[in-house]
């Protein structure tokens, strides 16, 4: 059984998890208690502020949340460098806040806490203390350099030095144990989940294998008889045929032979055996494998390989293979006759595109496609001609992620027109799903250590 990749359970890359839009919605929650603190204390409590300078901070918030908003979509999953830089950008903006509201003197200065406590939770070990560094010392230069909060008397407001010097204690304070205690909370559910995955896989693998052994046991010991009864008249046939070189020697083959039966069933049979000749096969045929279940659903799939002459061959990863699998499944449920898919193949990349004749997805949800529970109203024409299925959900979600943690950046879009001058009849106006690997990351011929072919025992003979 091919093991799966340790990067679908490596708590290092939770920082891949975290979608643009939580960073979004939590901004905005900020940039409006931002507003109304410099609402209340312009109006309620009258204070002398360069509120320009103030709203003008307030409004960079406001712009980056509206370019984040319409430029990419809705579910994209921020990298660990674009993590690192939406937390900087809420840290550099906050102490820009408190440097024209009086610094620590300012009792929200205690708020500087929550992106690091964040970056804690999603970042490396690396980046949360550069963050956390980072924000110690800009509180530290607060302390000093801040512009200070006035009444509309002119008169300054400010703490004594020994509450000052205590504010900067306990910020600096809050930061590390908030930051230790986020990350040893998540740290501990990690591990967890991935124990549990380990304890899954493990389970799986072991029920293959008990059922693999069963196979050949239930072989050896129907052809065990056979294979005796072949020996022992091959062993009679040495005997009468001594002086008879040529018979001497056929008999003498095949007693060989019997001999070997026994031994590929014996080899056959050792618990926990790998057949590392299924860790890679081409291109062409792992498409092709993943596609075999819905061939017979009255659909045609029709492949289209591109660019293949050399025949490239990929590792045969479980995710890659069930990922598509849901993909083709899914374009399957939604085409009206035809299905395509297309694979290419550069130096630099691998790519499968697959399209169907359907109606394509619904508009509003295009943005939003590949989140867990999606759903949308169907009409009742749609519900006649799939009756009990449940929409773009949880399939495509699996899917999406399998297919994101072997390395590939996937699109969907809908479709218009004929891809090529000869189709008359087959109009790709569906769904399109395009799934594309750097080819460093599933070329087998780039990963020779996960493919494994050093170890293995057939290349030590």
């Amino acid at each position: 059984m091919t093991d799966l990749s340790g990067e679908l359970l490596n708590a290092n890359r939770r920082s891949n998890w975290i979608r643009l839009r939580t960073f979004i919605m939590l901004r905005w929650i900020a940039i409006c208690g931002q507003i109304i603190a410099l609402l209340v204390a312009q109006f309620g409590f009258h204070l002398e502020l360069f509120y320009g300078l103030c709203y003008m901070a307030v409004g960079v918030a406001i712009i980056g949340n509206l370019i984040a908003t319409f430029v990419f979509p809705e579910n994209k999953l921020l990298t660990e460098k674009e993590n690192m830089a939406m937390l900087l950008f809420d840290v550099l903006q906050l102490c820009f806040l408190l440097f024209l509201t009086g610094g620590l003197h300012n009792p929200f200065s205690f708020l500087v806490v929550a992106p690091v406590s964040i970056a804690a939770s999603v970042l490396s070990v690396r980046s949360a203390v550069l963050l956390a560094c980072l924000t110690v010392a800009l509180v530290t230069v607060l302390l000093e350099f801040h512009i200070p909060l006035r009444t509309d008397n002119f008169f300054i407001l400010r703490v004594p030095d020994v509450f000052l010097f205590g504010n900067w204690a306990a910020i600096v304070i809050a930061l590390f144990f908030s930051s230790l205690y986020s990350r040893r909370v998540v740290s501990e559910m990690s591990s967890m989940g991935e124990a549990l995955a380990a304890t899954q896989m493990a389970l799986s693998r072991e029920q293959k294998l008990t059922d693999l052994g069963g196979v050949v046991a239930a072989a050896a010991h129907e052809l065990g008889t056979p294979l005796a009864t072949i020996k022992l008249t091959s062993a009679e046939l040495m005997e009468e045929l001594e002086g008879q070189t040529e018979l001497y020697e056929d008999a003498a083959l095949i007693r060989q032979q019997a001999d070997r039966c026994r031994d590929i069933l014996r080899s056959m049979g050792r618990a926990g055996k790998d057949d590392l000749h299924l860790r890679k096969a081409p291109l062409s045929t792992v498409i092709e494998e993943a596609a075999e279940p819905h061939m017979t659903r009255g659909k045609e799939i029709i492949f289209d390989h591109f660019d293949l002459l050399d025949g490239p061959e990929i590792l045969r990863r479980p995710e890659i293979i069930h990922g598509l699998r849901n993909l083709i499944q899914n374009a399957v449920d939604f085409s009206k006759t035809f299905v395509w898919v297309e694979t290419e193949c550069t130096s630099e990349s691998i790519s499968v595109r697959i399209m169907d004749d359907g109606p394509g997805y619904p508009s509003h949800l295009i943005g939003r496609i590949g989140d867990p529970f999606v759903r949308y109203r169907k009409s009742e024409k749609e519900i006649k001609r799939r009756p009990g299925y449940e929409g773009m959900g949880l399939g495509l979600f699996i899917a999406k992620t399998l297919l994101e943690r072997s390395g590939a950046e996937i699109s969907f879009a809908n479709g218009s027109g004929k891809l090529h001058d000869n189709d008359e009849n087959s109009e790709r106006r569906g769904a399109i799903v395009e799934v594309i690997w750097p080819r460093a990351k599933v070329d087998a011929a780039m990963n020779l250590s996960a493919v494994g072919e050093g170890d293995n025992p057939l290349h030590q003979s």
